[in-house]
């Protein structure tokens, strides 16, 4: 038996629960893990809220990333042992393979070592952001040297992942956030400019910063009215590339701005690059070089107790961090 973080209706943070589970023993492909930390997203906020791409079924369990220590292995697996460091690479499901617990059954196929010397905090930060900002501005919008890239939610933890990504290769991230309260801190993490969305008008603050030249890639984790004056800012040929859904006013659609512009907008999920063996490998190596060369580094915004992973959801909510929001056990 172990505790596992589960939600019995939707509601907020308070909904959640510290609960007994049976985790039994690994099947012969899978292996046992001993959780030390948990990387919070915005997805499992949105999962809890029934505002998420599925719908929980109750009792529901919650959590896309996790790392911790092997304590047994199945018959069949050959690439990790008892005592290896690990993290879990995100599920394709939640409601199947919720990571939030103090012991995980994981298959082999979706467990990466941790680099030596890496601490569990940051190892709880990393696969989740970075696999997300890889696979939609390297493995999808083909992100290079010079390219203006707009990048929303900035503060966020794949927001900050995706301004180390397009430094590493040379793009110029331009970062959005609601205020401008978070300005130094985003121009200390690599970006070339921040506009402040509430404060400023997007539009023109974009133009001026991009020039003619206008900005090849956008990501965006927000929709809602911001869609218009992002697209509009956009280099011809330019790929628009969607990852969230954060804004709850409607997202319009602009036709004559997308035509004039021959602009492609994309929808991207990190299941895509998790679900493709080749591409995986790509990404994973991609993201061990950065980790290695010091190019990527997972910021930490605040860490929680297990006990209280209300307390830790609440702060992701309350869109203060800066960074990844992490718990630990």
């Amino acid at each position: 038996m172990a505790r596992a973080v589960r939600f019995h209706r939707i509601g907020g943070p308070e909904v959640l629960r510290l609960e007994p589970v049976d985790i039994g023993q690994p099947a012969p492909d899978e292996v046992l893990i001993r959780v030390k930390a948990l990387g919070l997203n915005r997805a499992e906020a949105l999962l809890r809220t029934d505002r998420y791409i599925e719908s929980p079924r109750f009792p529901a369990g919650l959590g896309l990333e996790a790392t911790g220590i092997i304590e047994a292995v199945g018959q069949q697996v050959h690439s990790f042992a008892v005592g290896d460091a690990v993290s879990v690479l995100p599920p394709t499901s939640m409601l199947d393979q919720p990571t939030h617990a103090e012991l995980l059954l994981v298959p082999q196929a979706r467990l990466v070592k941790n680099p030596p010397g890496q601490d569990w905090t940051s190892a709880a930060a990393t696969w989740m952001q970075y696999l997300t900002a890889y696979g939609a501005l390297i493995d999808v919008a083909g992100l290079r040297s010079g390219d203006y890239l707009v990048i929303t939610a900035a503060s966020s933890s794949v927001g900050l992942a995706a301004i180390q990504i397009a430094r590493r290769v040379g793009a110029v991230p331009i970062a959005v956030t609601r205020t401008s309260a978070k300005c130094e801190a985003l121009l200390a993490a690599g970006a070339a400019a921040v506009i402040a969305n509430s404060e400023q008008d997007l539009l023109p603050r974009l133009q001026e910063t991009t020039g003619a030249k206008g900005a090849r890639v956008v990501f965006d984790a927000v929709g809602g009215p911001i869609f218009e004056p992002l697209t509009a800012a956009m280099a011809i040929g330019g790929i628009f590339i969607e990852y969230g859904g954060l804004s709850p006013e409607p997202t319009p659609f602009p036709l004559f701005t997308v035509l004039s512009r021959s602009l492609t907008l994309r929808g991207f999920r990190v299941h895509e690059v998790l679900e493709d063996a080749t591409r995986l490998e790509a990404a994973k190596s991609f993201i061990l070089e950065g980790l290695a060369d010091g190019s990527l580094r997972p910021v930490i915004a605040r860490t929680f107790d297990f006990e209280d992973v209300v307390g830790a959801y609440r702060f992701l909510e309350s869109n203060q961090q800066f960074g990844k929001v992490v718990v630990t056990l």
